[in-house]
């Protein structure tokens, strides 16, 4: 079949890559993709918010499944334009229409859906700028540390943790005032602060029925030891050794069976990915966040992992026919690490040279922000490439992800060098 996978970075080249090795695929088309999906796939130049250019591409080269990587097109409603058009209804579609990406897309939507299904959560209240002082007063009432979150998309970077009351009356401030994430901070929550271990589970979902995929834990923040500002994630480990099977009966039982009993008492169709941000305190597990698609970088940690055929998956998802359907997973470990431009995530260069990028003798380069330009690689983006090893156990696939790395450099590169460290 004829596939389009929307997006250009880290997550998009591993599902290309995974995609490709699939029987059922013929041709595979990513838009806009980068160096990295180039190497799988073709490459065209379509912005992942150009619904009806994405439209029109489909009718053109006949696409049978459109996968969409990134949350954007599926809060700007890709899946509802398509279902609006006769010439394009026939098309299977991984992703959400934008009421079911509410989940994502609205923190406070999430927050309220949770509170009505008994999905366990952190307490939180919601606030905009015309209640700045009433979000000043409820500051004050509140345990330290206390986190703010913009209501919208931020690009994974609207979470502010403030360890002082000074600190976060400042935050809130600027983010409802001065629109420090613009629209996704027009309304922002005040959210207590859970203290325990975070990590992301996923789903494939028609609606009713799911297949778990394997779980990982990210790193989001610059620095080793997560010290510094948020990141959009500087690297992944699955599985999570703290994840037992006790713990993840938890999760199913009162967090994936309740979310999807919740879309359906809602009317909220959902045929995709669901990422559910957990956190496990004290042994139990509670929701920091939904996402309506793949994390970034989890992915290219889970989806090496994965030994089934992910397009069958994906079509048996879209048509709503998952019920018999399951994954086979290694029992491998799986270690990403993120090579990212120097100054990411604040300001950064473009246009360096990425040299040894075919001295991989084993593990895999899954590309993120890159272009290629003649005979060369370049960087395009803050996070630039995502390298994965895999091994028997963490130690090993540790060791084998960073001998990886040595042979691969650009001017500025950075990298964190404790993935997983405290796992071991």
């Amino acid at each position: 079949m004829n596939i389009l996978l929307i997006g250009h970075g880290g997550r998009e080249h591993a599902l290309a890559w995974k995609i490709k090795q699939s029987a059922l695929t013929t041709r595979l088309f990513v838009a806009p993709g980068n160096a990295g999906t180039a190497e799988v796939g073709q490459n065209v130049d379509i912005r992942p918010d150009d619904l009806e250019g994405i439209g029109q591409f489909c009718e053109a080269n006949k696409i049978e499944l459109l996968i969409v990587g990134p949350e954007a097109p599926l809060v700007l409603g890709i899946r509802d334009y398509f279902e609006s058009q006769a010439s394009l209804r026939h098309v299977l579609i991984i992703g959400p229409g934008s009421s079911g990406a509410r989940l994502e897309g609205s923190k406070d939507f999430s927050k309220q859906f949770m509170i009505r299904h008994s999905i366990p959560t952190a307490g939180a209240q919601t606030f905009n700028a015309s209640q700045l002082a009433e979000g000043l007063t409820y500051l004050a009432t509140c345990a330290l540390p206390i986190v703010l979150k913009a209501d919208g998309l931020a690009a994974g970077k609207g979470v502010i943790i403030c360890t002082t009351l000074p600190e976060a009356a400042e935050a809130l401030r600027n983010m409802l005032e001065k629109r420090q994430f613009g629209a996704a901070s027009e309304q922002v929550l005040v959210e207590e602060f859970l203290t325990g271990i975070e990590l992301s589970v996923f789903i494939l979902t028609d609606g009713k029925n799911y297949v778990l995929l394997p779980e990982a834990k990210d790193y989001k923040r610059i620095g080793e030891g997560d010290q510094g500002p948020n990141t959009g994630g500087m690297g992944a480990v699955s599985p999570v050794p703290f994840a037992d099977a006790a713990f993840l009966d938890k999760v199913r039982s009162r967090i994936i069976e309740p979310t999807l009993h919740g879309l359906q008492t809602e009317k909220i169709p959902y045929q995709g990915f669901i990422f559910f941000g957990l956190i496990k305190v004290k042994g139990e597990p509670f929701v920091i966040e939904y996402n309506a698609r793949m994390g970034d970088p989890e992915c290219e940690a889970v989806i090496p992992r994965i030994q089934s055929d992910l397009v069958e998956l994906l079509v048996q998802c879209a048509k709503g026919e998952l019920q018999n359907s399951s994954m086979t997973i290694s029992s491998e470990h799986a270690v990403t690490v993120m090579l990212v431009s120097g100054g990411y995530p604040n300001t950064y260069s473009k246009g360096k040279v990425i040299l040894g990028l075919d001295t991989l003798s084993s593990g895999l380069c899954f590309q993120a922000g890159t272009k290629a330009d003649k005979d060369k690689v370049l960087t395009d983006g803050g996070r630039v490439l995502a390298v994965t090893a895999k091994g028997p156990g963490l130690q090993e696939a540790r060791k084998s992800v960073y001998a990886s790395i040595q042979g691969i450099s650009f001017d500025g590169m950075y990298y964190r060098k404790d993935i997983g460290v405290d796992l071991l």
